[in-house]
């Protein structure tokens, strides 16, 4: 089992509060979710812009897993 799938696992009241607030509809809650990370990820482009590498200590960060 990957580490992503074991947090889900530990955490199911995570994975009942998104389906309940999608009213159960799992398609509506992945949708949710990749909008959501999609919208992570600009924020974060934007952030590694704006933010000089001295600021960071070099840290870049990883768009992938």
């Amino acid at each position: 089992m990957t580490a992503q799938l074991e947090q889900a696992a530990r955490e199911p009241d995570d994975v009942g509060a998104v389906l309940t607030a999608h009213d159960g509809d799992a398609s509506a809650a992945i949708t949710a979710l990749i909008e959501e990370i999609r919208r992570l990820h600009r924020e974060l482009a934007l952030a590694e812009f704006a933010g000089s590498r001295g600021f960071a200590r070099g840290w870049r960060p990883a768009y992938e897993r």
